[in-house]
């Protein structure tokens, strides 16, 4: 493929797609494993690996210097740009790529911060907000800042009340609200919520990892990140929008690349797939969210009603298409995760025993819901209904066995 072909499937999201609905094969030919934690990293787009492909050929060279590769490196790193502009709403020169959906998230905070620091320095957040963005925060008041976590409600929403009364604190400098939740798929009142930082003069940082790609944005925010491997892009490419007009400075050294915003050379293959499958993936969007949000809705009905002692967490309406999670008393979360792993299901958790850290899920404390034998099943592309079927069919059994070697039984 060409440099020129290459531009082209940025602007054609079904260029080198095999298709988009595949027919679904019985379940006893089912066997393989079965991918379910696409919140993580969802499976790779067949675009973005075409795109992958053929960048490595015409994208190694360094795009800021003026000989002839470099201007063919350069043609498809602006061509990435205006694409990924296009699909998120904002001007080409408002967008900036980094190393990771990390990286994006840690600029989006302390660079917001840093950028309104004769204004204040407290930070206000939600308290279900991204590990990313925790640790972000944590780094400012490290540094003698502020931070005030606004709480949600059992369904993992957002008070608004509370959110209001925060950023109308004196000494406010940025907010940062997650557009849907990563651990249960409820989605935020961002909307209300950059209403609220408006008739004060805070900006809204937005992550929107989960939602890019999958749903409509919400409007009302200044700086935006996301993650490609979360819409079936390469993993190691992160997404930073800041809106003309925001008070924004690099919290890392100074650096000519990426509008100042983002230090050293792009992976630039990389971030031509992330480009051409989020193009791909906000074409199929509406149709996707349709798909799998009835598939979530029978795994929501059938966890209930045939597994014991579960809780389903979550708004069950006003949430993302593609995730669900609930918890099942008397099971230990790694136990669960690994006896689904044997049976061919690759599922994520919350739960206190899958982290380092010995705690439950900051989210689902928040939420004050039940963490014990959190599972998180996350749809994409690929799943099927009969991969859905097959894990709902396999699931009570796999909790009840559990339940048995622990001693619990009767339930």
């Amino acid at each position: 493929m060409t440099d020129s072909a290459v531009v082209g499937s940025l602007s054609d999201p079904h260029r080198g797609d095999p298709g988009h609905t595949a027919a679904i094969a019985s379940w006893s030919v089912s066997a393989s494993p079965v991918y379910l934690d696409a919140a993580t990293a969802a499976p790779m787009h067949p675009v973005a690996r075409q795109a992958l492909l053929a960048a490595l050929d015409d994208g190694w060279a360094d795009p800021g210097k003026l000989y002839t590769q470099a201007r063919r490196a350069r043609q498809l790193l602006d061509a990435a740009r205006e694409a990924t502009a296009l699909t998120l709403g904002v001007r080409a020169d408002e967008v900036s790529f980094t190393p990771s959906g990390t990286t994006a998230a840690h600029g989006a905070v302390l660079g917001g911060l840093a950028g309104r620091r004769r204004v204040g320095s407290t930070l206000v957040h939600s308290a279900i907000e991204h590990s990313a963005v925790l640790h972000a925060a944590e780094r400012h008041v490290g540094a003698g800042g502020t931070a005030a976590a606004v709480p949600v409600d059992r369904l993992g929403r957002l008070d608004l009340t509370a959110w209001s009364t925060a950023v109308r604190a004196p000494g406010v400098a940025l907010a940062a609200l997650i557009t849907a939740s990563h651990e249960v798929g409820t989605v935020q009142p961002v909307a209300e919520a950059a209403a609220a930082c408006a008739d004060v003069g805070v900006p809204l940082y937005v992550d929107a990892a989960q939602s890019v790609g999958r749903v409509p944005l919400p409007a009302g925010w200044s700086v935006l990140t996301a993650s490609a491997h979360k819409w079936g892009g390469p993993p190691g490419v992160g997404v930073l929008a800041v809106r003309k007009g925001t008070r924004w400075e690099s919290p890392w050294p100074a650096d000519e690349r990426e509008s100042g915003r983002n230090p050293g050379v792009v992976n630039l293959p990389a971030v031509v797939a992330a480009a051409a499958s989020l193009r791909a993936a906000a074409a199929d969007a509406a149709a996707e969210a349709t798909r799998l949000a009835a598939l979530v809705d029978r795994v929501r009905e059938r966890v209930a009603a045939e597994v014991p002692d579960v809780e389903v967490v979550g708004d069950p309406v006003l949430r993302l298409p593609h995730l669900v999670t609930f918890s099942c008393l008397y099971v230990d979360g790694e136990a669960l995760l690994h006896a689904l792993d044997r049976r061919g299901f690759a599922v994520s958790s919350g739960s206190s025993c899958t982290s380092s850290t010995l705690r439950p899920s900051h989210v689902l404390e928040a939420m004050g819901v039940l963490s014990h034998g959190n599972v998180r099943v996350s749809l994409h592309r690929e799943t099927t209904e009969a991969d859905v079927e097959r894990f709902l069919t396999e699931l009570p059994g796999i909790v009840a066995g559990l339940r048995a070697d622990a001693g619990v039984v009767g339930l």
